[in-house]
């Protein structure tokens, strides 16, 4: 299990990812709001655990963030402040925990492993979330995003971008696609696969460093963030 946390007090940091660490979990720790974002663009984790009080983008302005494309993974705010009013604000943000500082490093645990339970049994039996790398496919909201930012698809790139994504990094051929997402209504003859590969590589990869659309020239197209 992977988890992100948002603290800059160094000390407090560094104690906390021991004490995880000890108890089975990878930890890393980031100082500030903007480089956890850039943080979370990349890289996959478990749970967030996130200070309200820290520099340049505050933690629940980086819950709110996290929630506009994320609505699953379990976050908790751990914060000095524990005013009613600071906890309602979290929570608003669609936080799933709160605890006041100073707490026990034992009762943390507790929460999240709690969180993680709860979380475990929906990401077994519920496949319509996809995730490669930092984008994230919602089948049945038919959204897509990237690095934080909603992509807008037709229903036809929607429809060739999830096959692409539950192939699961395996190549498919241009036949194999023209019958799952067109169902033979044009002729495979045409490029349309290709122009419509063409048109998601606009969307999904332009902008980006890491391209996610491959092609295996004589077999067909991939999706994998190598």
């Amino acid at each position: 299990m992977n988890i992100l946390l948002l603290e800059d007090d160094l000390i407090l940091s560094a104690e906390l990812c021991r004490f995880l660490e000890s108890n089975n979990f990878n930890c890393d720790k980031i100082y500030d709001g903007e480089t956890f974002l850039r943080q979370i663009k990349n890289n996959t984790y478990d749970l967030y655990l996130l200070d309200i009080n820290v520099p340049k983008i505050n933690g629940l302005d980086v819950c709110q963030t996290i929630r506009s494309f994320d609505k699953n993974t379990p976050i908790i705010i751990i914060s000095a402040y524990g005013d009613i009013s600071d906890k309602k604000d979290a929570f608003t943000r669609l936080a799933d925990d709160y605890l006041v500082k100073p707490f026990q490093f034992e009762e943390l645990l507790l929460r999240i492993n709690s969180l993680l339970r709860r979380k475990a049994p929906s990401d077994n039996s519920d496949q319509d979330i996809l995730r490669i790398d930092d984008l994230i496919i919602n089948k049945t909201e038919q959204k897509v995003y990237r690095g934080g930012n909603e992509i807008t698809l037709t229903l036809k790139e929607f429809q060739l971008l999830v096959y692409l994504a539950e192939a699961q990094g395996r190549t498919v051929s241009k036949q194999q696609i023209t019958e799952h997402v067109w169902e033979h209504n044009f002729n495979t003859n045409t490029n349309t696969v290709e122009v419509y590969i063409n048109f998601l590589r606009k969307k999904i990869d332009k902008d980006f460093k890491i391209k996610l659309i491959h092609t295996r020239s004589g077999f067909g197209y991939y999706l994998s963030p190598l």
